[in-house]
């Protein structure tokens, strides 16, 4: 026996996303028709592969007609970029590349620029997110944004462009033939001194999306950028700045663009310590009536209960904001039921609600479970890594199962549940068919709580599609019952049981049932669980023999 190594994280590190590197062991499944409209351009979609030699080869040859090519983490180099400016010199159709994670360096961007500036390239979309690249390309790429009116979207986060780099492409931006709508530097290492040139690209009217989060840029660089936004000519929809050392001091300038600017509809400043002053301050633009916003992350603010009464009043005065994320402050239960008499409130049309580490328990979990039974708009709670128990967990299950609660995705991981609470969850998934996605490991279920979890799951009321069991003490015992709603639940795409001690029995018992006609999951998470090289052996036929799952381990 050994173990396998630690695949991708679990579900929920990034919110509504499914975890897991999907991988391919031939190009052919992973050319897709781009739809109706046209039904003979594909596109190539490969993550985490390494592509070299006739494979590269054969690949090139596919894209001459492809409308999208996406090669994340495909190890690709500058050699790979020589082949891809071909590509985008003589395919007209491309209009999305895709180049994440891979190392081409300053000198592979500036070879794709080449192919870029042909008067054929069509390209609309270009994600070049870490890529090893630094302020040298910039010049090519400043060329691209001035002489391309089809680019609209471009994607340079996580690459040390700097503050020089910074200005560059602001140039290009500035262009009269510059028609990007959205632009993403995240973790570009700019700083105050870009501000200038970055506000002068928000009077662009074409730019509707901004993201320059995880940079160090200030008080005094957002104070300009506010400026910038109040140009008439701004039309900014999106503005993101998670990370950007802001503190209360710019919220004033923030909440006076939330009161003048009714087009910006998404609004991002978590991760700054703006603290309950600063959100006193922002609630002043949050409750004016001009305010449209639709989209609010305020995660990891400083904030604690003092700023749920305000929380509360803009949900009750503002019908627009759906999202709301307020993961990682420190408001507690007497924080988390002010904010519950926001949330209920007839105005109120919240359907997704982000709770991550607010440092609530079970006694305020009558007022959730209120929100829950009766907020018929809200579709999405997470309440990861707060400590309800199985207490809080059957106050939970009473509004889950009223026939107002509309509810299609919630995580509880880390909540402190244990198999106790096991039989309400049962009873919640056999009566609520609006359910489709459950995460509910990194608990203390056991093979018990799987059981009847799975005796929810078989009912033919359970429509859940997703569901996250990982780190959840299961062990071989347990496996016979999940083979049942492998083999039986065709509703069910993604099974989530990583981090648990399966072992060869268990695993070889989820295999059979993989192999059932009636079995249509597309992701099967195994990873960090010990088995035999037979057993590996049989998990690799196993994926090999149903071409639309794919096996994470």
């Amino acid at each position: 026996m050994r173990p396998r190594q630690a695949g991708p994280s679990s579900v929920g590190l990034q919110r509504g996303a499914i975890p897991g590197s999907l991988s391919s062991r031939d190009i052919w499944p992973l050319l897709k028709s781009s739809g109706p409209t046209s039904p003979f351009k594909m596109d190539i979609d490969i993550e985490c592969q390494e592509l070299s030699g006739s494979r590269w080869t054969e690949l090139v040859s596919s894209m001459k007609d492809c409308k999208a090519i996406r090669l994340d983490y495909c190890k690709l180099s500058r050699s790979h970029c020589e082949d891809l400016c071909s590509v985008l010199s003589t395919n007209q159709s491309l209009k999305e590349l895709k180049l994440d994670h891979n190392e081409l360096k300053d000198e592979g961007v500036e070879v794709l620029c080449k192919g870029l500036l042909t008067p054929s390239c069509n390209l609309e979309l270009l994600w070049l997110e870490n890529c090893n690249l630094t302020g040298a390309c910039c010049e090519s790429l400043r060329s691209v944004l001035s002489t391309k009116p089809s680019l609209t979207d471009l994607h340079l986060s996580r690459n040390k462009l700097e503050t020089s780099g910074g200005k560059v492409l602001c140039q290009g931006l500035l262009d009269a033939n510059c028609k990007v709508q959205s632009l993403v530097m995240r973790s570009c290492e700019l700083r105050g001194d870009n501000a200038e040139m970055l506000t002068s690209i928000l009077s662009k009217a074409t730019l509707k999306k901004l993201d320059i989060s995880n940079n160090k840029l200030g008080d005094v660089a957002i104070k300009q950028l506010c400026q910038g936004l109040m140009d008439p000519n701004s039309n900014l929809q999106l503005l993101h700045l998670e990370n950007c050392d802001i503190t209360a001091d710019s919220c004033g300038d923030l909440a006076t663009v939330l009161s003048t600017k009714p087009l910006l509809l998404d609004l991002a400043v978590g991760k700054n310590n703006i603290g309950d002053a600063g959100f006193t301050l922002l609630c002043k633009g949050l409750v004016y009536p001009n305010y449209n916003i639709q989209k609010l992350c305020l995660d990891n603010c400083g904030m604690t209960a003092d700023s749920c009464g305000d929380l509360a009043t803009v949900l009750s005065t503002n019908p627009s904001l759906l999202d709301l994320a307020l993961d990682n402050n420190n408001f507690g239960d007497v924080g988390l039921v002010l904010l519950c008499k926001g949330l209920i409130h007839p105005k109120c049309n919240i359907q997704k609600l982000w709770l991550w580490e607010c440092h609530f328990t079970a006694v305020a979990c009558k007022d959730l479970a209120n929100v829950i039974g009766t907020k018929e708009s809200l579709r999405r709670i997470s309440l990861t890594l707060n400590e309800l128990g199985d207490a809080g967990m059957e106050m939970l299950c009473q509004g889950l199962k009223d026939p107002k609660c509309k509810l299609q995705f919630l995580s509880l991981k880390e909540c402190g549940l244990t198999s106790a609470c096991c039989e309400s969850l049962r009873s919640v998934l056999s009566t609520k068919q609006s359910l489709k996605h459950l995460e509910i490991g990194s608990n203390r279920l056991k093979d018990e709580g799987a059981k009847l979890i799975c005796e929810g799951l078989l009912d033919t009321n359970c429509n859940l599609e997703t569901i996250w069991l990982g780190e959840s003490e299961l062990t071989a015992a347990c496996c016979d019952s999940l083979a049942a709603v492998i083999s039986t639940k065709q509703c069910l795409r993604y099974l989530g049981l990583d981090l648990n001690r399966l072992e060869n029995e268990g695993v070889r018992k989820l295999c059979e049932a993989v192999r059932s006609p009636n079995c249509k999951l597309k992701y099967l998470m195994l990873y960090d669980i010990y088995w035999s090289s037979e057993v590996e052996a049989e998990l690799r036929a196993l994926e090999e023999s149903k071409p639309g799952l794919k096996i994470i381990f």
